[in-house]
């Protein structure tokens, strides 16, 4: 855990939708880098949304989904969206006449989605601002056809693939935090819509994880209407994440339409050469957006000098996945992961976690982050 706020930073209903063309991506996409504190991070965010020109993204007379993120159901620093975060981009649609908000949370095989709801924060600010949430797995899915060629999804489920009926027609508001990922370098406003757009046979997925990624995008393109991102780096993550992290207080708001971009500006920042990301780089191939940090237009903030020399790790977990997906044990994957004894991962997943990990470290970084004005600042959503 180490304080970095000295680094230097410069202070409705739905409708059908029509396929974009995924090649016409803006040359020069606007992502929104604003400096915050505990004390005005509710108004900043509102300013960097506006900065990244949400307004002209969000289509007003449409219900607006906030794609929450739950990595784990433990409050831990930058791994789960923050109830600032949550209660900022709220306060700001509210303000500007979007009426049909909706907070939109997913559950998984390893975390319980409505305990993190809770120890998260994020039932407290739903209930203050008289909001209904909706969980995804609770929700309709439906058979989706997409009008354009995927790169592995088809593959994989060979069975066809399925979305939740809820999503299609309505903008969406991605809310990821900064951090890095074991199995993608870093992850963000593009891997947020993983949890959303796909089932609890998403791990089905993780040995082709970056052109996933691109594809899901692909899907949301197709679906809908409007796409933002508000990132949370307040606190920031660096190590093995999403969850077994070292926490950085960085004080940094971003947003912007562009996911691809704004993904690339967090990875910059973190210190990693976006275009050496694959899902980032796959994108921006794939014209889905712009990877190349050159070709970013980024308001607010001067980062050109900010490197936070931040690293990806490995948890014990994350080690024996890899020898799955990548390594010695690949000829064993559908044996360990899609057949009746597949619970044997999520068992070894919440063992080393919430057992192990949070029990003995965790705990105790939790404490000290608590001490900050961000913890100081959570307990008032508690």
């Amino acid at each position: 855990m180490v304080d970095d706020s000295a680094v230097d930073l410069l202070d409705g209903e739905s409708r059908p939708v029509s396929s974009p063309d995924s090649t016409e991506i803006q040359s020069n996409p606007v992502v929104a880098v604003v400096r915050t504190s505990p004390e005005t991070v509710l108004n900043d965010i509102k300013v960097a949304m506006n900065l990244g020109g949400y307004t002209s993204v969000l289509q007003h007379d449409l219900a607006t989904l906030l794609k929450i993120n739950i990595s784990w159901q433990h409050y831990y620093p930058a791994c789960s969206t923050s109830p600032w975060q949550l209660d900022g981009v709220i306060r700001a649609l509210a303000e500007d006449g979007y009426q049909n908000i909706i907070p939109t949370h997913n559950g998984t095989v390893v975390v319980d989605a409505k305990e993190g709801q809770v120890k998260n924060g994020h039932k407290f600010v739903e209930d203050l601002h008289d909001l209904s949430a909706i969980h995804l797995e609770e929700q309709k899915w439906i058979p989706f056809e997409s009008t354009e060629k995927y790169l592995v999804l088809d593959k994989i489920y060979k069975q066809g693939i399925y979305i939740p009926e809820v999503l299609i027609g309505k903008n969406v508001v991605h809310l990821p935090t900064m951090k890095t990922h074991v199995f993608t370098t870093i992850t963000g406003a593009m891997k947020n819509a993983f949890g959303g757009l796909l089932n609890f046979q998403r791990h089905w997925t993780h040995s082709v994880i970056h052109e996933t990624l691109v594809d899901l995008l692909r899907i949301q393109k197709q679906i809908h209407p409007g796409i933002f991102a508000v990132t949370d780096g307040t606190f920031a993550g660096s190590g093995a994440g999403p969850r077994a992290m070292e926490w950085h207080e960085k004080n940094v708001i971003l947003a912007g339409a562009d996911q691809v971009a704004v993904d690339a500006v967090s990875a910059s920042m973190m210190g990693f050469d976006p275009m050496s990301i694959e899902f980032i780089r796959l994108a921006h191939e794939e014209g889905l957006g712009c990877g190349d940090i050159s070709r970013i237009d980024v308001k607010g903030e001067d980062i050109s000098d900010v490197d936070w020399g931040f690293k990806s790790g490995n948890t014990f977990a994350s080690k024996g996945q890899k020898m799955i997906y990548w390594g010695p044990l690949k000829p064993l994957e559908n044996i360990l992961l899609r057949s009746p004894i597949a619970p044997w991962a999520y068992l070894a997943s919440n063992l080393y976690h919430n057992d192990y990990w949070y029990r003995f470290k965790g705990r105790k970084k939790v404490d000290e982050a608590m001490r900050t004005g961000w913890g100081k600042l959570l307990e008032t959503y508690r």
